[in-house]
């Protein structure tokens, strides 16, 4: 036999042959014909090369080889329908499973606490992972099922993935507390243009770029910054600026966050510079997923309130 070139249908038809023992009954109860029956129970002994049932008066009496597969058939016959059966309701209370979230250690800040004291109280054995963001590889994370979502600037995306805004981020000039170049300023004024400028900078960039989103603003009124550093995670900017007479321009959620923690100073950035839209991303294949769906549902509203 050819399992590849098998028509699963006829296993049915087997199962039903199985129960009634008659291609009558068996028609009725898979709402077929009789000819059509007979004609898969002929495919049937074909398939498997044997006579699988011998008539015996008015019934049909399974082979020795059909005797011995029967309660296997049943068996798998359930199994594929367990398999494909509706899933049930879902409940966060008695839910297990583990959801990748594939993003910056921005939201290591502003996002895992939160969600850990969401899922303490709403789902206590859910388990949430932050989970490196690689710049280059969003998109394959979700493919490789390395992650369930990933939060990342708003970019062009294949048609299999799909989108949701979450919040608009602005940005904020950070400066340590006692900076001796900064002291005159006050909490929240703009920071001049000729002091952003002449002090050196912190930049975050995974990649080690020497350019961001700032500079391109700064090239439009004809100014440059002088980049000293880059660091690969935000922490790591807010520690080298609080340490040092270094200044960054950060998320403005993540300033206003950290200030008190890191002992910063906020400012107004001296140029326009367009907020960045972070958005959810997530495989087209886990949208009726029931634990996926839940938990893209909690994240996705508890980012939104960053707006």
């Amino acid at each position: 036999m050819n399992f590849a070139t098998l028509d699963l249908n006829l296993l049915r038809v087997l199962d039903a042959l199985f129960r009634e023992g008659s291609t009558v009954k068996a028609a009725s109860g898979l709402a077929m014909s009789q000819s059509a029956v007979s004609g898969a129970l002929s495919r049937l002994r074909h398939a498997l090369g044997d006579q699988l049932f011998i008539r015996q008066g008015n019934r049909l009496v399974a082979t020795d080889y059909a005797a011995g597969i029967e309660a296997g058939l049943r068996e798998e016959l359930e199994r594929l329908e367990a398999l494909l059966a509706p899933q049930a309701v879902f409940d966060p209370q008695t839910a297990k499973g583990t959801f990748r979230i594939a993003a910056s250690d921005f939201f290591a800040e502003l996002l895992m606490p939160p969600l850990a004291d969401l899922l303490q109280k709403s789902a206590p054995h859910l388990r949430a992972q932050l989970v490196d963001l690689v710049p280059t590889d969003y998109v394959t994370s979700l493919e490789r099922r390395n992650a369930d979502i990933a939060l990342i600037p708003d970019l062009p995306l294949p048609e299999w993935v799909n989108r949701e805004p979450l919040f608009y981020s602005p940005f904020y000039v950070i400066a340590r507390e006692g900076h001796p170049v900064t002291a005159g300023l006050g909490e929240g004024m703009e920071m001049p243009m000729d002091v952003f400028c002449a002090l050196h900078h912190v930049l975050f960039s995974p990649e080690g770029n020497l350019a961001a989103m700032g500079d391109a603003a700064l090239h439009r009124v004809g100014k440059s910054r002088q980049v000293a550093m880059t660091v690969p995670v935000f922490s790591g900017v807010c520690r080298a600026v609080s340490e040092s007479d270094l200044i960054a321009l950060v998320p403005a959620q993540l300033a206003s966050k950290v200030a008190d923690t890191f002992r910063l100073r906020v400012f107004e950035p001296p140029m326009k510079i367009d907020p960045a839209l972070i958005i959810g991303i997530w495989h087209k294949r886990s949208d009726n997923t029931p634990m996926a769906n839940w938990m893209r549902k909690q994240v996705f509203t508890l980012m939104k309130a960053l707006d």
